[in-house]
């Protein structure tokens, strides 16, 4: 306790994290270990054609109280959302250098976290089959990504957003952000399976590893999802491990769809896709059960999906039981 009390505020508030961390911790294999704002994003379209490649594409991505952040250079899908899952299961390692061309002293010396791999273990890791012909399919993904700039914004709240959507009129946004790559660099040494790659990512994801802004995402679950809505709600859910319900608002916030905005046609399609999600995550053994409740009458309906995780946390794994009943 005394060593607590020594500790500055940001550094207990980390450490209440990474206990609130193990005690949330799941029976996950080999899980993606991914910040929490690219977790809680709807900056992934939920759709893999399609999709916006015009190189002027730039749109803000709001999930209320999670996650502000900015797309510059193209739309990403499903796809690139299981790309990068697959990346954060790979062991990170810190990389110090020093750039001898640049003259500034305070910047000379950097950082980065660096994986190495095969492209046969990024295959492995996104469940796709070992074979040459989907190297290309993955360094292509790979590719897209690069040319993408992510604005994390550091704002969550509303009046935040407001400042935010400054940008659009050409104003700076008098919010906290940083404009960087997710992955700053790919290398690899040849077109084989066991020919080996580096992914070198950016600094931001650094910064965010260094403040302990992590999640961790049941990976094998994420890619044993048929549906891109499935694959679009999946991180969210499984980040919150303290949830067992989600409104279809949302939901629709996660898809990067107004649900305000929407007719009433738009509505009945849009919760068709959650139902159908909802069973693809049962199937693929992320959730033990769900059910859909209705809330309010009339044009204020909405729905509530309730749900229960198919693995237990740790914590309540070591809960006391009823007598002759086995922890859950």
């Amino acid at each position: 306790m005394t060593e607590r009390r020594n500790l500055s505020v940001e550094e207990q508030k980390r450490l209440e994290r990474l206990e609130r961390t193990r005690k949330n911790r799941r029976g996950r294999r080999n899980p993606a270990v991914i910040p929490d704002r690219l977790a809680r994003t709807a900056a992934f379209a939920p759709r893999r054609n399609k999709l916006i490649t015009d190189s002027t594409f730039h749109r803000i991505y709001e999930v209320p109280g999670y996650s502000v952040i900015e797309v510059k250079g193209r739309e990403l899908g499903s796809q690139h959302r299981d790309a990068l899952i697959a990346v954060f299961r790979l062991e990170r390692k810190k990389i110090y250098f020093e750039d001898v061309a640049c003259k500034d002293p305070l910047r000379r010396y950097r950082t980065y976290y660096e994986a190495n791999t095969t492209w046969r273990e990024l295959l492995i890791k996104m469940g796709r089959t070992q074979h040459v012909n989907n190297l290309l399919t993955m360094l292509n993904l790979f590719e897209e990504i690069l040319q993408v700039s992510l604005i994390i914004h550091e704002g969550r709240c509303l009046a935040d957003f407001d400042k935010i959507k400054t940008t659009r009129r050409g104003l700076l946004p008098d919010v906290a952000g940083a404009l960087t790559s997710v992955i700053d660099g790919i290398e690899w040494e040849g077109a084989k399976l066991d020919s080996r790659v580096k992914v070198r990512f950016g600094p931001r994801v650094l910064e965010m590893v260094e403040q302990a802004n992590l999640v961790s995402i049941n990976a094998d679950v994420q890619f044993r999802l048929k549906s891109d809505y499935a694959k679009s709600f999946w991180p969210f859910i499984d980040s919150q491990p303290n949830y067992t319900y989600v409104g279809d608002e949302l939901l629709a916030q996660l898809a990067g769809l107004d649900f305000a905005g929407m007719t009433s046609a738009q509505r009945a399609q849009f919760r068709k896709d959650c139902r159908q999600a909802f069973t693809d995550m049962q199937r693929a053994e992320g959730l033990k059960d769900w059910q859909e409740e209705v809330i309010g009458q009339g044009r204020q309906k909405t729905r509530r999906y309730r749900y229960t995780h198919a693995v237990p946390r740790q914590m309540e794994l070591l809960l006391p039981s009823e007598p002759g009943q086995t922890p859950a």
